[in-house]
């Protein structure tokens, strides 16, 4: 008895073990945050550090400030998360208030750590080098590779802690396979709920096919005019967002898969919902701000596009989480 109660704590969760790799990974974490913090805080004493002239930065100070005191906030939410991930008080912290900023963390970061790379690998092929999603450059070329590395290892970092301590907290709701999941598992609206999500992910990811592809229907004068080799890895990894995104949600909505594992499942659809709707709401919010150019605005199509994957990826949240507490329940 005495054993099984220094195991478990009151409420009946093991405690976080402060390993080495936690400590790693931890520090990796809050380091790898440093130099965008750094860079933020100095645009906003108003540096121009790493801003060419011309940029477009430079057109707009007071959206500027305002878009770089919310993405330093951001990342210094990635700070907290990697506490919360290794912490003891991190356990006690409700699902929802961890899930919600891991989502999104998980969104925004991805496509960066399998993009980003990419890039690089096509530069060192083509001898190009642009901003990333094309048009003229509006910071210098070391901001992206010091920023976006920086980005790739908080992404790895955090995801890996988060894998360890969702499979310590929540592991019990992810086992079996989708095939085994019983008819408790979701009723007849959560699987509507799931398969409109699915049809949502897929016809959002067939405008960025078209673009991948090399079409310019749809896009903005300045986008279509400043295509580079980095624009269409950018938009084939949006379709490989939502094919992931709908094939397994569509599964899980069908129990559809064979022997595919549940935690591969739900891994996807939380992977591929977090990029298109955190991406999708983000470039959303980006097309909302004010252009001096009207070769820059976003098109119906884009907006319509970007909107579409949002409302995707929440949907696919909103059905991941109340699947999840059906199963708790029968778990």
């Amino acid at each position: 008895m005495t054993e099984t109660a220094s195991v478990f704590t009151p409420q009946g969760l093991r405690p976080a073990p402060a390993g080495r790799l936690r400590a790693v990974l931890r520090a990796a974490a809050v380091v790898s945050c440093v130099p965008y913090m750094v860079l933020k805080t100095a645009w906003i004493a108003g540096s121009g550090i790493g801003i060419p002239e011309g940029s477009t930065l430079l057109d707009h100070p007071g959206p500027t400030a305002a878009a770089n005191s919310v993405t330093l906030l951001m990342d210094a939410s990635v700070v907290v998360l990697a506490l919360l991930l290794t912490q003891e008080w991190g356990r006690r912290v409700p699902a929802w208030l961890l899930a919600l900023p891991m989502w999104a963390a998980t969104g925004l970061l991805t496509p960066i750590v399998t993009g980003f790379p990419l890039q690089l690998l096509a530069r060192a092929f083509t001898d190009t080098r642009s901003a990333p999603g094309g048009g003229e450059p509006f910071l210098d070329a070391w901001v992206f590779d010091v920023v976006y590395t920086g980005f790739i290892v908080q992404g790895l970092a955090l995801g890996t802690l988060f894998a360890l301590y969702a499979r310590e907290r929540w592991g019990r709701l992810w086992q079996g396979t989708v095939r085994d999941l019983p008819d408790s598992a979701a009723g007849p609206r959560l699987r509507a709920a799931g398969v409109i999500a699915s049809v949502l992910a897929a016809l959002a990811g067939v405008p960025h096919l078209m673009w991948a592809a090399g079409s310019a229907t749809g896009l903005s004068e300045a986008r279509a005019d400043g295509r580079t080799p980095d624009f269409y890895l950018l938009e084939g990894t949006y379709v490989l967002f939502a094919a992931v995104t709908a094939a397994a949600v569509l599964a899980l909505a069908l129990r559809r898969g064979r022997s595919l594992a549940l935690r591969t499942a739900l891994a996807l659809a939380w992977t591929g919902s977090g990029a298109l709707g955190c991406w999708g709401g983000w470039l959303l919010v980006a097309s909302a701000l004010p252009v001096t150019d009207g070769a820059e605005q976003a098109t119906a199509l884009m907006l319509l596009t970007y909107a579409g994957q949002m409302i995707a990826g929440l949907l696919v949240l909103a059905t991941g989480a109340s699947f999840l507490r059906r199963r708790g329940r029968h778990a």
